[in-house]
């Protein structure tokens, strides 16, 4: 199943080969800021740019000795680069390498993560707009409150969803730092404008103060907001699954041609992707709680944040591509079912046409709390025969020598409720 919607260009990121990678590509912009200040010759410079390079099987073995990950890839590298390799990592701690790359990694990650907001938000932006005016029952509490439209329902999550993409776009932006400030941040052996020529070349800012590390403010901002927006994805999920309950039934998940439900049913069509990306949502929240508690460090740094970094940093990203590509899936080949919506609207009996009698009556002139009496009196008197609420009040003495017939039969019009439809449409789409 996950294969369907697994994305290469997200999980490749991630390789053990691809973080290495980014190690050189940071190891490397350093090496030509130095060079820029006259600290590397042309020569040695040129052969860093043609040689430096590393075998991923090669690392893991000098690793198995060093038991230091940094130092087994920078001997790796030299390997290949001889002599000139004395200038690679020059003044750097492995902070420096390891932390930078992960904003470019974070970087890379989250740039594809906002196409997968962009292309969820086109989809529902779809279907709200194929949607508008589609009478459908709002609910409170699970209850019949008024009439709405699946339209409305659906702008609500388009809304929803700009708020995602504005939070995770501000959170890209705060992880797209990295520091080249030396051991516990003060230049000692480094200098500033070398990190910022170093940093520009690979398209960071400078971090403006840093410790031996990146602050995990930032990766928290990052991950939290992958966590609310999976909160949206559980939202819209919860909705999409209560909508395809057998007794509802007013939209479904599409089902392919030759699909099973069940082992034991046939007849089973199950809210199954919705119900997946429920449970991802939650993981997702999960690993925000991590990037949280990673932010309290013992003074310069430790490498309590590394271990769960590690987990986090692909698996939440990878899960949030994941997810946004399959949910807008899941809505663009949503099948949606008018009729069961007109059904559904007419199982109350028109009792929410209540509101309108109870304000009309007030503005007769009769008291809210007398006028809110009157008005469940003939509601329990539908929900209990099961005789159209209009009709009761149409037959109520008391409500009728205040709200002549044709008044009445303007309160029983359900366009009403899409009076402002269009406005509201204007302010999420504009």
């Amino acid at each position: 199943m996950i294969d369907r919607y697994t994305r290469p260009e997200m999980g490749n990121i991630w390789t053990l080969d691809n973080r290495f990678r980014a190690w050189l590509e940071v190891e490397i912009a350093v090496c030509e800021a130095w060079h820029r200040l006259g600290v590397i010759d042309a020569e040695s410079m040129q052969t860093i740019r043609d040689k430096a390079d590393f075998e991923t099987d090669r690392i893991l073995e000098i690793e198995q000795v060093t038991r230091h990950d940094v130092i087994a890839f920078l001997t790796a590298v030299e390997e290949k680069v001889g002599p000139a390799a004395r200038f690679i990592h020059l003044g750097c701690t492995s902070s420096d390498i390891v932390d930078t790359a992960n904003g470019l990694l974070l970087v890379r990650a989250g740039e594809l993560i906002v196409k997968g907001f962009e292309r969820l938000l086109d989809v529902i932006g779809k279907v709200a707009h194929a949607n508008k005016g589609r009478l459908c029952m709002g609910r409170t509490h699970g209850i019949h409150a008024e009439p709405t439209s699946f339209g409305l329902k659906m702008a609500c999550f388009h809304a929803e969803f700009q708020r995602h993409l504005a939070r995770f776009k501000d959170a890209l932006e705060g992880i797209r730092v990295g520091k080249i400030s030396g051991a516990v941040g003060t230049y000692a052996f480094l200098s500033p404008e070398m990190e910022a020529i170093a940093l520009d070349l690979i398209g960071l800012k400078v971090d403006p103060v840093s410790t031996q590390i990146i602050q995990r403010d930032r990766h928290a901002h990052y991950f939290t907001s992958l966590a609310l927006a999976a909160g949206g994805v559980e939202r819209l999920c919860v909705e999409l699954r209560h909508l395809q309950r057998t007794e509802v039934l007013e939209a479904e998940e599409g089902f392919a041609k030759g699909q099973k439900g069940s082992s034991a049913m046939p007849h089973k069509k199950n809210p199954i992707s919705a119900e997946n990306m429920t449970g991802l949502a939650r993981l997702i929240r999960t690993n925000a709680l991590a990037s949280m508690e990673n932010m309290a460090l013992w003074h310069e740094r430790d490498i309590s944040h590394s271990s769960v970094e590690r987990v986090i940093m692909p698996d939440s990203t990878i899960l949030m591509d994941y997810v946004l590509h399959r949910l807008a899936n899941l809505v663009e080949n949503l099948r949606i079912i008018p009729e069961n919506m007109d059904r559904n609207l007419a199982m109350s009996y028109g009792l929410f046409y209540s509101q309108r009698v109870l304000l009309t009556l007030v503005e007769s002139g009769m008291a809210r709390q007398e006028a809110y009496v009157m008005v469940q009196r003939c509601a329990m008197q539908s929900w209990e025969t099961h005789r159209p609420f209009p009709d009761i009040v149409r037959a109520d003495a008391d409500i009728s020598s205040r709200i002549d017939a044709a008044t009445l039969d303007a309160l029983f019009d359900p366009s009403y409720y899409l009076r402002h439809e269009d406005t509201i449409f204007r302010r999420v789409f504009a």
